[in-house]
């Protein structure tokens, strides 16, 4: 017979408790280790909810003019490939809707019809 998993509640005391433990300079990880808790996701979450320096560490971009204007210019191709992608997408519905009326006017098998038919070309007649 499997086991039901165990899922922990921790009282809002337990909370603050850890988190102004946080705050002392005790690390995540330790106090993860120290109390048992499932992830440090769930420490992160009280630490920006209940405290009141929040994180430690955050993520810095640092960037040269250059860089920025590079990131820049990726956002917008970024953009207008998203655009042309949608432009697409659109006209790809609508040749399927007129494939599908045009099947229902004038039968299948006229539709089934594969590109456009060309003559054969005719050889060129040789010089004397």
């Amino acid at each position: 017979m499997a086991k039901k998993p165990v899922y922990k509640r921790y009282s809002l005391a337990f909370k603050r408790q850890v988190v102004a433990e946080y705050e002392a300079g005790a690390s995540l990880s330790a106090l993860q280790r120290k109390y048992d808790i499932g992830s440090l996701r769930t420490l992160r979450q009280w630490v920006q909810r209940y405290g009141t320096q929040g994180l430690r560490y955050g993520v810095m971009h640092i960037q040269t003019p250059e860089e920025a204007d590079q990131v820049r210019q990726l956002q917008q191709r970024i953009a207008q490939l998203e655009k042309a992608l949608a432009d697409a997408v659109l006209e790809k519905a609508l040749l399927q809707g007129t494939l599908a009326l045009y099947q229902a006017t004038y039968g299948h098998e006229l539709a089934e019809k594969k590109g456009p038919s060309s003559p054969k070309p005719t050889p060129s007649p040789k010089e004397p």
